[in-house]
């Protein structure tokens, strides 16, 4: 596909759909809707817009030169929305006298961020969000972990393409404990370890002296994110840790959904908000070539720091980007997805009439009919047929006219059947 001309180009970190490119698209909301609503998820939305008041309050003054700001006409400071959970913790809280609780939302949101762009980040993209609100049990974060993998498999990811990497900020939590590392240095201290691979191992210990943290400490700091089995992290905590217990509480929740064997501790999983408390988690490609996929965790505080009620959540997020480029790479996107939908063309203007009428039957039966609108070659009909992904394909020339019968395609198995035009 070439590249448009630079002034018809959209701005930079920005994106245009072709249609070829809303087949990509199509395709993973289409998994990302069924897997949340065979999960039982409500789906939920919200404006773009937000107020820059909100996002500050949950993200600090610094969040301003993150995202797309500007004034109304009556100059209020308004922003295109970064992410979506700001956003749920204000309807949530709006409603709360009237909500159920435990609740569990999803939504498809396009989110915007002015940030410099790598690969698998771009200023906006679409992020499939799962929440559970009202719920202190791991069995939160297995349900939406749970729920990601059947997206994953509905979009034809087998399990050898990903994994996911999860660690607990509770768990990491006391192990810093023990290591004497007083609790208010915690979050300057995640926020150090989460730079790592950005930044060099210098850099973050640089950090950690400005908490305060020793080069001894700081070289015990590193070596907690080489520790990889729960026996190696109980060794080094007090007896009877909730966070472990919990730790503990979620693989064997995990295993009874049939997806522990894609969970790998990893404590350098730390996610760079602030706002998370519990149990984190990232998604990524097994060969370790991409972004995250997905990431989310336990943000226990943030209604409440909001101004809303305490109420325990969990969060996910799962943008398109990454896994489109994950898509792209592995053998399941080489061909067309097939879909079920009919093509129906002609080979002369004589034919147009019936093959109207054939498409139109096949609607009313609800099926796809894709009716091509002018003659076709039969060699160019069933290219496109095939470049469009129908299942199923009904091409009508002179021949087909005169005996009232049609032939309909397989596209798949390339076998054709006979129907009288009259019973279709």
């Amino acid at each position: 596909m070439g590249k448009p001309h630079k002034s018809f180009a959209p701005p930079k970190g920005m994106r245009d759909f072709y249609p070829e490119d809303m087949l990509v698209r199509s395709r993973i909301f289409d998994a990302w809707r069924k897997a949340g609503k065979q999960s039982g998820f409500a789906e939920y939305d919200a404006c773009v817009v937000e107020t820059q008041d909100l996002l500050k309050r949950k993200a600090g003054e610094e969040i301003v030169d993150q995202i797309y700001t500007f004034k109304d006409k009556s100059g209020r400071e308004l922003a295109l929305r970064p992410e979506m959970t700001p956003t749920l913790a204000r309807m949530v809280t709006a409603r709360e006298g009237s909500l159920s609780f435990p609740i569990k939302w999803t939504t498809i949101a396009q989110c915007f961020r002015y940030e410099r762009m790598t690969r698998g980040r771009k200023r906006e993209h679409y992020q499939w969000n799962l929440d559970v609100v009202g719920c202190d049990s791991p069995a939160a974060e297995a349900e939406i972990i749970a729920t990601a993998v059947a997206a994953l498999a509905e979009m034809g990811l087998n399990r050898e393409h990903y994994l996911v990497r999860f660690s607990s900020r509770a768990l990491l939590g006391e192990l810093l404990n023990a290591l004497g590392i007083d609790h208010d240095h915690h979050a300057a201290t995640f926020l150090a370890l989460d730079k790592r691979g950005k930044i060099s191992d210098e850099a973050i210990e640089d950090l950690l002296k400005k908490e305060g943290v020793d080069h001894e400490t700081a070289s015990k700091v590193f070596d907690l994110l080489s520790l990889h089995t729960l026996e190696e992290v109980s060794a080094r905590i007090p007896d009877n840790s909730p966070a472990l217990t919990e730790v503990e509480q979620f693989l064997s929740f995990a295993e009874a959904y049939g997806i522990r064997d894609l969970l790998k501790l990893n404590l350098s999983v730390i996610r760079g908000l602030s706002y998370y408390t519990g149990i984190v988690f990232e998604g990524f490609d097994s060969r370790g070539e991409l972004r995250a996929i997905f990431g989310g965790g336990r943000y226990d505080s943030l209604l409440s720091d909001l101004g809303g009620s305490a109420r325990t959540a969990v969060g996910m997020g799962f943008g398109d980007v990454v896994v489109a480029e994950l898509l792209a790479e592995t053998e399941t996107d080489n061909a067309t997805p097939v879909i079920e939908a009919v093509r129906v063309g002609f080979m002369e203007e004589s034919q147009r009439t019936t093959a109207i009428q054939v498409a139109a039957a096949l609607r009313r039966q609800g099926r796809t009919a894709h009716l091509a609108l002018t003659p076709e070659r039969a060699k160019n009909f069933f290219s496109q047929a095939s470049k469009t992904g129908c299942n199923e394909a009904i091409y009508i020339g002179p021949d087909d006219i005169e005996t009232g019968k049609i032939r309909i395609k397989n596209m798949v198995t390339r076998e054709q059947r006979e129907m009288d035009v009259g019973d279709l």
